[in-house]
């Protein structure tokens, strides 16, 4: 099978490139080489075979070629957790950029497209939550990604298209969770509020699975899926998996949520102008503040997802991968 995948110099794309390469699929990538960490995930994704495009899918002109003989795109490219950039860059990114792979893919006969999306697309929405749970996103990641899954769909008509909303991900080559391990090594960490907000996340390697499964079952074409883990852990039951396989003690001080709401307020209104990336804004205070449980039924049926690891494990693969790379 011949493979693309947009936003591969990323945590998701790079993972998802190494599982297609291990199976023996050739790979192109589309992406960034931003940060120390994409450049990374290009050298280890060329190194193993694939080919790296450094190019952002809001410029494809250049690149009409790039989609010939592609059976299956991956559309994982996303403007996320940028806090210092004007909402406009968000649309760029998650909607114009959609649209560009889109027309891109259906020009050169793609088979399929997988457009990852998120569960962000629910905002703040409590309970159990399903594929058919009203959409209400409340920050402007979560309704430039809402946009772009509907842009998707509309395309069905022209090509075969399975959006995919993902949750928190983690595990090994992820570096958004470091802070925490660290932070939780060092007997550092702070629990804000009760704790006690549930996070449904999925381990790497079942995200991946899920993923290709989507992109070959007929029964999967022009709908829309959400893939989870095994089940949702509290924020405190997080903290405490993470903390045993780190051998250090579960943090014992708490703080709060009122007075840091206020400072990312302030901050968000006083640096994002300015373009600078607040060291605290209320999408990070997530973590603490929304509760997810995600039902993964309609995956299950429709084409056998099935996610093989629990947090605990998780956790002890993503620490050890941590220390391997001399980062804790």
């Amino acid at each position: 099978m011949n493979v693309l995948i947009t936003g591969g110099t990323g945590f998701i794309g790079s993972r998802l490139a190494l599982e297609c390469l291990d199976r023996g699929h050739t790979v192109k990538v589309l992406g960034q080489e931003n940060t120390p960490a994409e450049s990374s995930n290009r050298k280890i994704v060329e190194d193993r075979g694939g080919q790296v495009i450094l190019e952002s899918v809001t410029d494809m002109n250049r690149f009409s070629d790039l989609f010939q003989g592609i059976d299956v795109v991956f559309h994982l490219a996303a403007v996320q957790h940028e806090m210092n950039v004007p909402d406009q860059k968000f649309w760029d990114v998650n909607v114009t950029g959609t649209k560009n792979i889109l027309e891109a893919s259906v020009r050169a006969g793609v088979k399929r497209f997988v457009h990852g999306s998120t569960i962000g697309v629910y905002g703040s929405i409590a309970g159990l939550i399903d594929e058919q749970t009203p959409c209400m996103p409340d920050n402007i990641y979560g309704v430039t990604k809402f946009e772009g899954e509907k842009l998707a769909l509309s395309f069905c008509d022209r090509i075969p298209v399975v959006v995919i909303r993902i949750p928190e991900v983690y595990g090994p080559g992820d570096r958004r969770l470091l802070k925490l391990f660290k932070a939780i090594k060092r007997n550092a960490f702070i629990v804000i509020g009760s704790g006690e907000n549930l996070h449904h996340l999925i381990y790497i390697d079942d995200l991946a699975e899920g993923l290709l499964q989507s992109a070959v079952h007929p029964a999967a074409a022009n709908r829309l899926f959400l893939l989870a883990g095994i089940e949702p852990v509290t924020t405190n039951q997080m903290v405490a998996a993470i903390s045993r396989q780190l051998g250090a003690s579960p943090p014992r001080f708490r703080a709060p949520m009122f007075p840091f709401l206020v400072a990312a307020i302030v901050l968000e209104k006083t640096m994002r102008p300015l373009g600078i990336q607040p060291p605290l804004h209320r999408r990070r205070l997530d973590f603490f503040k929304k509760s997810f449980t995600l039902s993964t039924q309609l995956a299950k049926q429709t084409f056998g997802f099935s996610p093989k690891e629990d947090f605990l494990q998780g956790a002890l693969k993503t620490a050890n991968w941590y220390k391997e790379m001399g980062y804790l």
